[in-house]
């Protein structure tokens, strides 16, 4: 097992060295030059967003919370559908109006008046909530190199964290998005192998039922509303659908595959890919982890966010749990090395490039600056990682809400309405980053969640400020 784990390795680090040889400017640093196909984008960015989040954290949300815990895979569908077939071609055609190779980019050129704000306010968020998610995938790693090789979580994060940061660094996107693409395959295996194994083992058992084993679990787990009813229910259901609003463009390391298509052919191919993968990996997870509590019962884990590699050790052959749990990896290797490569590029693209030297600086030194910015954001999530004992589901909700519904409002008002400006935008942006720390940090969170919040206040007023603003003058 340890055999084939080091050997997914070093199958990663090779791809993705190799693939650092085609990068040569800050292009190809950022986006790939806008060179590579729809499908590797789209495999790319569904191993990007589903990371130790949907293998661990939401494999043992639904394994430790029944039936209710579907309305959070519903909300996700739907958000990433949505992207997908509404946004996607609008990113690529905005980023290719406006010559833009990051978020804070596009909008610094879309609304020149306040350029620097813009950039400043953009990259604190993307680097800020980033550090906490890159930290989230890290923590992953280290417990499920724990769970299988008795691994100190200490040496399983610094290996992971190795890994990603050797080739992340000096390959950027085109090694990001070619190893991605492996990783995707891996995880959607991981994710459609092990249910149908666990169906069959369910339904061959007379003894097991997975309906006999919510209701012997707990209150409310047999039940999509939990133990809640009336109003607590519908707060429930909204509550867990919210993660919806982070995906309306809200995420820039999924927003760099939506603009970095060479044309809307490839955006086609890319949409059909993407939304029959989370159709397929969604209901593995919610299937994972049913099962799992038909099978082993509600206290198989002292961590219900190890549920998975616990499934995968107990009742698959040694090599074939290896291969499977290599796809566990894969998809928080995935999530990091895309977050680190959007943080470095902000810092680099937008606050170097355009704050400091105003535009005028050799591409030479952009890549040299993106690396290290690379390196250095890396290694604070790993401290960060090593030194906090928080959830991962946790975690990224949080991030999640703080960029998601930053960026969300401040992307569609930006495409679809003509008066918005500049100021709009900023307020959008600050609202979303304020309305997310002041409600988390309050405990708010715990009674309606911040990624429903920060999306209606940042949007609402970013709309208000708009309206209250003078008309621009029509050119």
């Amino acid at each position: 097992m340890i055999a084939i784990f080091v050997g997914y390795l070093i199958i990663t680090m090779g791809l993705g060295l190799w693939q650092a040889q085609k990068t040569k400017s800050q292009s190809d640093f950022v986006l790939g030059g806008s060179k590579l196909p729809g499908w590797m984008l789209a495999l790319s960015e569904r191993a990007t967003g589903e990371s130790a989040w949907l293998l661990l954290g939401f494999t043992g949300f639904v394994y430790s919370s029944g039936l209710s815990s579907i309305w959070t895979g519903l909300g996700c569908l739907l958000g990433i559908s949505t992207a997908w077939i509404v946004l996607a071609r609008k990113f690529r055609a905005e980023a290719h109006k406006y010559q833009a190779m990051t978020m804070p980019e596009y909008f610094s050129a879309k609304f020149p008046e306040k350029a620097n704000t813009i950039r400043v306010v953009s990259t604190v968020i993307i680097v800020f909530f980033f550090v906490f998610y890159v930290s989230a995938q890290f923590a992953g790693a280290g417990k499920t190199i724990f769970q299988t090789f008795g691994l100190d979580p200490f040496w399983g994060q610094l290996l992971a964290a190795a890994v990603i940061l050797v080739y992340a660094t000096f390959g950027g996107f085109m090694s990001v998005v070619a190893v991605d693409a492996l990783q995707s395959v891996l995880m959607i295996a991981t994710l459609v192998v092990t249910p149908i194994i666990l169906v069959v083992m369910v339904f061959n058992n007379p003894d097991i039922s997975i309906s006999g084993a919510l209701a012997a679990a707990g209150p409310g787990m047999d039940s999509l509303t939990g133990a809640s009813v009336g109003f607590g229910a519908g707060l429930l259901i909204f509550n867990n659908l919210a993660w919806f609003f982070g995906y309306l463009g809200g995420q820039p390391q999924l927003n760099a595959r939506f603009m970095g298509m060479k044309d809307d052919r490839n955006v086609k191919i890319g949409r059909n890919l993407a939304v029959g993968w989370t159709i397929a990996a969604y209901t593995g997870v919610v299937v994972i982890g049913l099962c799992a509590l038909a099978i082993f019962g509600p206290n198989a884990v002292a961590d219900p966010e190890m549920i998975l590699p616990h499934v995968l050790t107990s009742l698959f052959p040694w090599w074939l749990a290896a291969i499977l749990l290599a796809g566990a990896v894969a998809a928080m290797i995935s999530t990091a090395q895309s977050m680190l490569l959007v943080a470095a590029s902000s810092i680099s693209q937008d606050v170097y490039k355009g704050i400091i030297k105003k535009g005028k600086t050799k591409d030479k030194t952009l890549l040299t600056i993106s690396r290290l910015a690379t390196l250095v954001i890396g290694i604070t999530g790993l401290i960060l990682a090593l030194t906090t004992s928080n959830l991962i589901y946790y975690i990224v909700s949080y991030a999640w809400a703080g960029i998601g519904c930053s960026f969300a409002p401040a992307v569609l008002l930006s495409f679809y309405w003509d008066r918005f400006g500049s100021s709009g935008l900023v307020t959008a942006l600050t609202t979303g980053l304020v309305t997310t720390i002041i409600w988390i940090l309050t405990g708010l969170d715990s009674t309606v969640t911040a990624r429903a919040v920060t999306f209606i206040a940042a949007m609402g007023l970013a709309i208000l400020v708009t309206l209250l603003e003078k008309k621009k003058p029509v050119s």
